[in-house]
């Protein structure tokens, strides 16, 4: 098995967010900014990456992504300020 992130995308701080799951982040990122990642992220403008974990398995990932989802918008806030208070773009972070 691989390993998987999950990530949070927004267009600005407090927007729209996405949160979705890949093995390969720089790449799914770069989709995502030439609008081929998604249609919600394509229709939304979301390209600005403010939340990454990193998991051992992608299948955690999967998991981590399917609990987030269910979370109420404001818990995901907070889940992003815990690491991102600023809202800065996280791309340079990536290796």
């Amino acid at each position: 098995m691989r390993k998987g992130y999950l990530y949070i995308l927004t267009n600005k701080p407090y927007g729209t967010l996405y949160t979705g799951v890949t093995s390969d982040l720089i790449e799914r990122l770069e989709a995502h900014r030439r609008g081929v990642g998604s249609a919600f992220t394509k229709k939304y403008g979301l390209t600005r990456l403010v939340y990454y974990e990193t998991h051992a398995l992608i299948v955690d990932a999967i998991q981590r992504e399917t609990n987030i989802k269910r979370w109420k918008r404001d818990w995901k806030i907070a889940l992003i300020e815990t690491i991102n208070p600023n809202w800065d773009e996280l791309d340079h972070t990536l290796v």
